[in-house]
C-alpha cells in the first residue's frame, strides 16, 4: 500500500466487498498448492474481530488466521493476498484510531517474520513486540528480514 496517511482505514475495514463467499477455482496449481478447489474470502473485519482475540505475551501468523477461517467455513483454504492486505487494513485502522486498539503487532507472518507493510515498519513493530517480552531476531545479510525468536512457543491458537 502507499500514501497511508492519506487512506481512512477504518472505512476500508468495514467495507465487506461482497463477502465471506467460497469460491471454486480450477486452475490445477492453485488446487495442488492449497490442497483443494475451496477457496475462502474473508472481509476485512472479520480479520480484525481475529486478531484482536490475542492477549500480550501470545502471537498469531496470518497463516494460522487463514487456516481457522477455512476450517470455519468448510473451505480448504483461505485466499493467501486478500488475508496478507486485510491484516494490513487492520494494522493501519487501529492506528488511525485513537481509541479502541486492535494489537495488530501480534499478528505475525510465516515463520514468525515481523510485516513491514505495518504503520511504522518492522522497527515500530519490534518495539512493541519487545515491550511485551518478545525477542525479535534479524536474518540475512543482503535481504535482511526480522523474526521473532521462538514465535511457536508464543502462538496462540484459534
Amino acid at each position: 500500500m502507499a500514501n497511508e496517511d492519506k487512506k481512512y482505514f477504518n472505512a476500508m475495514l468495514m467495507d465487506s466487498k461482497d463477502m465471506p463467499k467460497v469460491q471454486i477455482i480450477t486452475d490445477e496449481k492453485s488446487i495442488e498448492k492449497y490442497g483443494g478447489d475451496k477457496m475462502y474470502f474473508a472481509p476485512p473485519i472479520d480479520y480484525d474481530k481475529v486478531m484482536r482475540l490475542v492477549p500480550c505475551g501470545k502471537l498469531l501468523t496470518v497463516g494460522t488466521i487463514r487456516e481457522f477461517f477455512a476450517k470455519q467455513n468448510g473451505a480448504d483454504f483461505t485466499e493467501p493476498i486478500t488475508a496478507g492486505i486485510f491484516v494490513s487494513i487492520v494494522a493501519w485502522a487501529s492506528y488511525q484510531r485513537a481509541e479502541d486498539k486492535t494489537p495488530y503487532w501480534r499478528t505475525l507472518k510465516a515463520k514468525g517474520e515481523l510485516n513491514a507493510k505495518y504503520p511504522g515498519g518492522v522497527e515500530a513493530q519490534k518495539e512493541m513486540l519487545e515491550k511485551e517480552g518478545h525477542i525479535v531476531i534479524q536474518k540475512g545479510k543482503t535481504n535482511i528480514k526480522y523474526y521473532v525468536k521462538d514465535y511457536e512457543k508464543a502462538l496462540f491458537t484459534l
